[in-house]
């Protein structure tokens, strides 16, 4: 079963190693006429495959494939009359085309611990060798997105098997960076 389930397109063939200097480039959206391009001038991190409800995933694909980057580092080149905004009271504030749907950036703005980061989807660089996922995050909730229960097992083996550790949060280096936000908020932490 595992073998027939495709996780993401640029995923079932085997995770590629990429380039951990990668500084950026051009994301593109999926339309012909007038692309949205949108530049990333800096480096992506903590690269992983997604499974929440939220991301934008490609035609087929259970997960999503997302990176980070400061926000400073984004700025619309091309075609932003095209871009809006799929859900303003999410946390991130994800910037489709309102044309292909493809998400180009999701900017954090509200008071969190990722505060000034946007999200990506680094398949959409017309660049290639930018970093390789490392991880899988929110793998549980691909059942809400109509995955059988009983599939799971054998999508986690999968995952693990292609080198991606299935978390069902965020990865514990991420979880660590929450919790430490929360505790230097609430005064826990002063350092």
């Amino acid at each position: 079963m595992s073998s027939q389930t495709s996780i993401h397109p640029l995923l079932d063939s085997g995770v590629k190693t990429g380039n951990a200097s990668f500084a950026g480039g051009t994301l593109v959206c999926a339309c012909t006429d007038r692309p949205v391009k949108v530049a990333v001038k800096g480096a992506v991190g903590h690269n992983h495959a997604c499974g929440c409800t939220k991301c934008w995933k490609p035609q087929g694909a259970k997960f999503s494939v997302v990176a980070v980057t400061a926000h400073e580092n984004i700025e619309v080149l091309e075609n932003g009359d095209k871009l809006e905004i799929v859900d303003s009271s999410a946390l991130i504030r994800r910037h489709a085309c309102s044309v292909c749907g493809v998400h180009m950036y999701g900017p954090v703005e509200r008071d969190h611990a990722f505060r000034g980061l946007d999200f990506i989807h680094p398949e959409r660089f017309q660049e290639g060798d930018w970093p390789e996922p490392t991880f899988a995050a929110f793998v549980s909730s691909i059942i809400e997105s109509g995955t059988a229960p009983s599939q799971m097992a054998a999508i986690r083996t999968r995952l693990k098997d292609m080198g991606l550790e299935p978390y069902d949060c965020l990865s514990p280096v991420l979880m660590d960076v929450v919790a430490t936000w929360q505790a230097k908020r609430s005064g826990l932490l002063t350092d």
